[in-house]
Parts: structure tokens; sequence; C-alpha cells
């Protein structure tokens, strides 16, 4: 009886450790699947069995921890960034001989001078510095503003660049030679006004408005 006994002991043992096993495989198999999709469980802190020859083999002992880490010490915070400074507006010159000029050939035609404007002077200033900031002349609503002045029904705009900076008896030797911006010259104007703008460049930009 003892031997069976202690045979089925055996047994239930072997049994055990392969119900052990089986279990053991199959949460393998169940942890492989997760793998993917889950970070592995940290085992820190869990207890194992001692070995059986201890007089007290059920008791538990805590596995040794391991060390913790260091605290990564924060980088330190960068500067920052220096704040861009605004482009300069370009340089201006407001009242130049441009208007002087204008009113030589409309006296040599027998017209009367134009008075300058403060209010087609603003328009003359802005649409100069439009054309040094973009760096190329152009016309866009400025007869239209002109009228806003309300000095008159009809306006005029001539526009033009120089290379070499401010030069208004070359601006306006080139204005008569044309005959677009003659007529503006030459027209049933009242009032004008001009302003020259100076790209980083050098290249002068000129405005004048007439209404």
């Amino acid at each position: 009886m003892r031997v069976l006994s202690w045979l089925g002991v055996v047994g239930v043992v072997v049994a055990l450790g392969w119900g052990a096993l089986s279990l053991s495989h199959r949460d393998s198999v169940s942890a492989h699947s997760l793998t993917a999709s889950r970070h592995p469980v940290a085992t820190a802190g869990s207890y194992v069995a001692v070995d059986y020859s201890d007089p007290a083999p059920q008791r538990m002992i805590p596995r040794p921890k391991p060390e913790p880490s260091p605290t990564p010490q924060p980088a330190p915070a960068a500067a920052p960034p220096a704040p861009a400074r605004a482009a300069a507006p370009p340089p201006l010159v407001v009242r130049t001989t441009q208007q002087a000029l204008i009113n030589q050939d409309r006296a040599r035609y027998g017209l009367a001078p134009l008075t300058w404007s403060s209010c087609l002077s603003n328009v003359a200033v802005a649409n100069a510095r439009r054309m040094a900031a973009q760096g190329f002349i152009s016309h866009t609503n400025g007869p239209n503003v002109d009228l806003t002045c309300g000095l008159g029904r009809q306006a005029g705009e001539n526009v033009g660049y120089w290379s070499a900076g401010v030069d208004d008896s070359q601006l306006n030797t080139m204005f008569m030679n044309s005959p677009d911006h003659r007529a503006n010259i030459l027209g049933p104007y009242h009032f004008a006004a001009t302003a020259w703008a100076v790209d980083s460049r050098g290249y002068g930009y000129i405005a004048v408005e007439f209404s």
C-alpha cells in the first residue's frame, strides 16, 4: 500500500508537472500573440520559492530588486530665437524738384502750374514705397485713390525708376519723351504731388500723382 501510495503521489506530481508544463506552453503561445500590441510587464518585486531543503519550504522571499536607474537630467532649455528685425522702410525723398520741372514743362505750353497737395502726397509716398519694396514699377489703384482726395473729377499717375537712385531731371526727360506720360504732365489737372523711394540696391522709384 505504501508503494502504491508513493506511486500515487508521484503520479500526482507528474500530473501536476504536466499540467504546469501545458499551462506554461499555453501561456507562452498566448503571450506571444500579444507581443505586437502590448509592452512586456515588469516582474520586479514578484516572489519565488526557496530551495526545498530549507526547513520552511513554503517560506517566500522576494527577488532582489534591480538598482534604480539614475533619473535623467533634463536638457537645458534652448535660448529663444532672437526676434527677427523688421525691414526698414525704403528711404523717401518726398518733395523733390520733379514738380518744379513739371510746372516748367507746362509753362512752355502756356498751361497753369500745378499746386502741391498733401493728400496726393500720401498716395505718392505709398506707391513709391510699394514699388521699392517689390523691386519693380507698376500701377495699382493710384488714380482711383487720387480721386478720393476730392480735388477734381480727373486723376492720373506717372511712375518710373532709375538704377542710379534719385534723378529728377532724368525722369522728367523720360516722362516728356513718352506720349502717355507727357499727356499727364500737360493734362487738365490743378494739383500734383511726387515722392521717391530708394531700395537696398540703390534703385530709385518715383510716383507722381495728378488731380
